[in-house]
């Protein structure tokens, strides 16, 4: 089937556009790549000048194995699952709750398509509280996917997403509207935990 890649790093992008070109190349595999553009100037992750959002180049880059994700920290009481621009936010939002004793962990998909159920299933059980962020709208979104992969998986923790609104995407400040907000994640997580 059609595979969908959504790197949030620098050093993902270039490792899953490599494995992507093999799959294309080898198995004559039909991918999706898509660049979370906003982040193409994104160094910093907490405070400026932290740099820790930034990779090495390599001359050769990796390979990520499809549908393998990316897991940040070992937290037990939330599991944040997101994708390209949210991953960012995610990891931004499971600092502050940090902050108030909650440990979270996030899990950054990666490969939209196919999904990674197995892992996504095992950390949404370890956890057992998941919430989703998807940069995505509401209706049709990534988040309803993880949502059924997680049910169909057995799943019956507590599950709540955050998604961008049901709208076409303006310009300048006027997005912050209509877009997922780190804001908007955070009291969601709250929420979720209390």
């Amino acid at each position: 089937g059609l595979i969908v890649a959504a790197p949030s790093r620098g050093d993902d992008a270039a490792a899953m556009l490599h494995t992507c070109a093999a799959m294309a190349t080898v198995d004559g595999a039909v991918c999706v790549f898509l660049e979370p553009i906003a982040l193409y100037h994104t160094r910093d992750l907490h405070e400026p000048g932290d740099g820790r959002w930034c990779a090495p180049h390599r001359a050769i880059p990796e390979h990520v194995p499809l549908g393998e994700p990316r897991v940040y920290g070992d937290g037990v009481d939330l599991l944040i699952v997101s994708f390209a621009n949210g991953v960012p936010m995610s990891l931004r939002v499971a600092r502050r709750l940090a902050a108030e004793g909650v440990h979270a962990r996030v899990l950054d998909l990666r490969w939209l398509s196919p999904l990674p159920d197995v892992a996504l299933l095992a950390h949404a059980e370890a956890c057992g509280r998941v919430l989703i962020a998807d940069e995505t709208r509401k209706s049709g979104g990534v988040s309803e996917g993880v949502m059924a992969a997680l049910l169909d998986g057995g799943f019956r923790g507590p599950l709540r997403r955050v998604t961008s609104a049901d709208s076409f995407v303006p310009l300048g400040p006027a997005a912050d509207h209509v877009l997922l907000s780190e804001d908007a994640l955070f009291e969601a997580a709250r929420a979720l935990i209390s």
